[in-house]
């Protein structure tokens, strides 16, 4: 399945998208085109059985310096996104759906400037892995909009806790590497020109888990957080582990564990 975007790069290196935030001139900003080549790219993704993670960065001194304002004001698309009836804003709010909808695993490494709806991108990823230069911010809130957008609302209080969000959010203020790293929002802060290299461990690990092991456990991880109970979570769980239970795979796990060796996953 071929990806080809004007505003990001997909580079596939064995199953593994290295997906590139390519406006650097423009800090990585939100373009239309941009929104537009996200939602196609992640939306695709949901059926590509051959992509297995997503490490997702951006190009040049920033992750995504948040929303193209220029753009925006300056009135350049000849007509406006329909997103579901919400014109722009349910457009571009889609693409986090659609990183979330997605079965792959997304690892995000961030630096420099992440704001505002660049922030969001990062919310949405499953790891995030930051750089010393990184700043975060909900940036929304500082344009005179609610802080409440795209997603950020539902993603940071479930990853830092409503206290250290509403901090951030009232405010917009920034969160920089090492209080990033305090309150867990990252896994772990190295220096810039480090985060392909950091990330590497984390992909191989995932590459040796079976392909439907890692797929149903990034799916049954959003269900359970917001699962309205424990017999609720436990029901996704059973039903992922009768299907993985079911495959070639597992037989070829308990195989690998017993003769103490590497496990040869084959299924898609």
């Amino acid at each position: 399945m071929a990806y080809e975007y004007e505003t990001i790069k997909v580079e596939n290196r064995d199953g593994v998208h290295w997906l590139t935030l390519n406006r650097p001139d423009a800090l990585n900003s939100i373009s239309t085109k941009m929104a537009g080549e996200m939602a196609d790219y992640f939306g695709r993704l949901y059926h590509d059985r051959n992509c297995r993670i997503v490490v997702m960065k951006g190009a040049g001194r920033a992750f995504c310096a948040g929303l193209d304002i220029k753009e925006r004001s300056d009135g350049e698309e000849e007509e406006p996104p329909f997103g579901g009836g919400f014109g722009f804003q349910g457009y571009l709010a889609d693409v986090y759906i659609k990183m979330r909808k997605c079965p792959q695993p997304i690892i995000a490494l961030v630096h420099g400037p992440a704001c505002g709806g660049g922030f969001a991108f990062a919310l949405a990823a499953d790891i995030r892995i930051a750089g010393e230069s990184v700043k975060m911010n909900a940036a929304f809130i500082k344009l005179g909009l609610s802080a409440c957008d795209m997603g950020v609302s539902y993603f940071l209080p479930r990853l830092v806790g409503v206290s250290l969000a509403s901090e951030l959010m009232l405010t917009g203020r920034f969160i920089h590497a090492q209080r990033a790293l305090a309150t867990g929002l990252v896994s772990e802060v190295v220096p810039d020109e480090k985060l392909e290299e950091a990330a590497q461990p984390y992909v191989d690990e995932m590459l040796a888990t079976s392909p439907m092991g890692l797929r149903l456990t990034k799916e049954g991880l959003n269900m359970a957080v917001d699962a309205g109970s424990l017999e609720q979570a436990m029901a996704i769980e059973n039903r992922n582990q009768v299907l993985a239970a079911r495959t070639d795979d597992f037989k070829e796990g308990l195989k690998a564990f017993l003769e103490k060796r590497k496990p040869n996953y084959k299924d898609r």
